[in-house]
């Protein structure tokens, strides 16, 4: 095969379709090649979990349709999609990262996996997750942990860390990741991803196991803006199983979001720069990172953009004030295991009780402490209260500088050593991480890769909107990634 899979995009794979130059069995063959030499063999990435027995079955059906049609099935015709083990996928085993759940096989596709599949899109894996999407690492009971990509040493991030170890090591067109606090976005900043986090609601989460039911959100992960917000065009849906997606009926697109994006977007608009989530230049770690971002920021201006210091007081406090994840975890976990009499385990304090988790979970073993019902927790209104302030605050902060988005690092730090996360350096506490800004405000973001450290460390910008503005935030993201072009592919996984 002539074509070139390393960086293809999916643009680049329908026109190679149309013109006879490649078939979808051979672009999921050279994913599946890719994921033998460097998932299961060379640097063992291990990110991929499970692969769909019939991938390729569904690739030759495709391009059957395609020859006797002479036309495109659908937006996703043939895009090989790696899918996080947190939803549901008929006929492949579905774990949610936790041995507790080892031999679920679910009859039913959740809801976005059945929405890219109508689309033409070809199930190719499912991928790594810590248990339940419990951590900001790759520690799973399921799978172990999974490294990164651009430094073997280093974790991918979590929770959707076999994603984004798997796409930055292109071993998959594009990928499914889901977000709470930011566990899309911080795999994307870690691996030179771009990762979107939409206002939640936007994308069912029927099928999804759930952590803070609504915080919670699916979405796109790729190398490029233009693969997420294709992506993204057929996970968005009103769905009646879930009735969080009554935020698709309010803030519902007339226009595709792959087609609302401009190279051009950046020149002329103004963009507010929050200082206050910048890591101490003191601290060699944060000081990488700041002068990565910084110099992403002289290319922001170069492309037209108008830089503005927004101020956003009594940050850390907000975040402190507005986190639910103790409070509302047990009953959203107990009430997803409810709807699956299967399950061995009924209970997250069950699972914990049988120690059938990765002892390195410690946010799933304070959910399992934690109250049966939020509403027990007198503290669980009053932090509800304060959510809807930080999102005023945030976006009464934006009006009165006249911004179109926030920005500032997506991760204080590069991606962890395991040794590190091993001996405890960094814990689900105390991570500097800055996605839970627009996951506690009900804000949408968008990770892009925003270049590397001298050690060759991804580092990502985080983009944040107004809410039900996505269009508008990853077109700024499009022309960010258009006018940079800062993503580099990993040397650990090169063209085989």
């Amino acid at each position: 095969m002539s074509f070139q899979v390393l960086e293809t995009t999916i643009e680049e794979v329908h026109k190679a379709y149309l013109s006879g130059e490649l078939s979808a069995r051979q672009l999921v063959q050279a994913y599946l090649d890719r994921i033998a030499a460097y998932d299961k063999s060379g640097p063992s990435l291990n990110s991929i979990l499970a692969i769909n027995a019939d991938a390729l079955k569904e690739a030759d059906r495709l391009d059957a349709e395609l020859k006797a049609s002479g036309k495109l099935s659908g937006p996703l015709h043939g895009v090989p999609v790696v899918v996080k083990d947190q939803a549901e996928t008929a006929g492949i085993k579905t774990t949610f990262g936790s041995i507790a759940v080892d031999n679920h096989i679910p009859t039913k596709d959740a809801t976005a996996v059945a929405q890219i599949k109508k689309a033409g899109a070809i199930i190719l894996a499912k991928t790594t997750m810590p248990d339940f999407a419990t951590s900001w690492f790759s520690y799973s009971s399921q799978s172990g942990t999974t490294k990164n990509p651009y430094d073997l040493a280093r974790d991918p991030g979590g929770s959707s860390s076999g994603t984004g170890s798997s796409l930055a090591a292109n071993l998959g067109l594009v990928g499914i990741g889901e977000d709470t606090g930011g566990s899309i976005r911080l795999p994307g900043s870690f691996c030179s991803l771009v990762g979107i986090r939409v206002t939640p609601g936007l994308i069912s989460r029927n099928g999804m196991s759930p952590l803070v039911v609504f915080q919670d959100t699916a979405g796109p992960m790729a190398r490029t803006v233009k693969d997420a917000a294709i992506l993204l065009d057929s996970m968005v849906g009103y769905d009646p199983l879930d009735e969080y997606t009554s935020a698709f009926f309010i803030g519902r697109s007339d226009k595709k979001y792959s087609e609302s994006i401009s190279k051009d977007s950046l020149s002329g608009a103004r963009i507010g720069v929050v200082r206050e989530a910048f890591g101490d230049n003191s601290d060699p770690d944060c000081a990488s990172v700041n002068k990565v971002i910084e110099n992403s920021l002289e290319l922001m201006k170069k492309a037209g953009a108008i830089l503005v210091d927004v101020e956003l007081p009594n940050l850390m406090d907000y975040i402190v004030s507005t986190s639910l994840y103790v409070t509302q975890g047990r009953s959203d976990m107990n009430g997803f295991f409810a709807k699956h009499p299967n399950f061995e385990y009924k209970t997250v304090e069950a699972i914990i009780e049988a120690k059938k988790y990765h002892p390195k979970l410690e946010l799933l073993e304070a959910i399992a402490g934690g109250p049966s019902k939020p509403t027990d927790d007198p503290e669980f209104f009053p932090k509800l209260a304060e959510r809807e302030k930080f999102q005023r605050a945030i976006v009464n902060a934006m009006a009165k500088a006249n911004v179109e988005a926030l920005v500032y690092p997506t991760m204080r730090i590069v991606a962890p050593t395991h040794e590190e996360t091993d001996g405890d350096r960094w814990t689900v506490l105390n991570f500097p991480t800055n996605t839970l800004i627009a996951a506690q405000a009900w804000l949408p973001a968008a990770t892009v890769p925003a270049g590397a450290t001298p050690a060759g460390l991804p580092v990502g910008l985080e983009m944040v909107g107004l809410p039900y503005g996505e269009a508008k935030l990853i077109s700024l993201a499009y022309s960010f990634e258009q006018n940079s072009k800062l993503r580099v592919t990993p040397k650990s996984t090169p063209a085989l």
